[in-house]
């Protein structure tokens, strides 16, 4: 089993679809653990505020496997994939997979996530579920990447959704 750890967010119809999202990972990975949630502002664009956190969770599918699965999640909540749409822009629902277990997946997959050190809407969350992994590459702990950023953790707004919705 090898234990994996995901960045998820949306800013179109962003309590239905993380709600949805959240729904389906439990159902598909009983023992997902999820952080806080955060609205952040958008990154890279002018577009709505996401919704943002991060999950951990062990799985039996290869790495391919799930990035595979993870994509169809996204499909099911009609994420647009066409060759027009840009890396910084609006999302139904997005599923990234930072690490899996200690592997170096590069060049192959963007695994460990380049992302988890240049966004606060990635980093924090993630260092809420696993302070004390280890990043692959990078040879520190999550916790410490965390401490020692230069990234504004004030750009993360807690939210809660509402309970009928969660």
């Amino acid at each position: 089993m090898a234990e994996v750890y995901l960045s998820i967010g949306s800013n179109i119809n962003r309590h239905k679809n993380i709600h949805s999202c959240l729904q389906q990972l439990q159902a598909d990975f009983p023992d997902v653990v999820f952080s806080k949630i955060y609205e952040t502002p958008a990154e890279g664009f002018d577009g709505s505020p996401f919704f943002n956190l991060a999950a951990k969770h062990t799985t039996k599918l290869s790495p391919q496997a799930l990035d595979k699965h993870l994509k169809a999640i996204e499909d099911q909540h009609a994420r647009a994939r066409d060759r027009k749409s840009k890396k910084f822009s609006s999302r139904t629902l997005d599923i990234d997979l930072l690490l899996y277990d200690q592997e170096n997946l590069h060049p192959q997959m963007d695994v460990p996530r380049d992302e988890i050190v240049h966004y606060p809407f990635v980093l924090f969350p993630l260092a809420e579920i696993a302070p004390n992994v280890t990043h692959p590459t990078l040879q520190k702990s999550i916790a410490e990447l965390a401490k020692t950023s230069a990234l504004k953790q004030d750009t993360l707004v807690e939210i809660t959704l509402k309970k009928t919705s969660l």
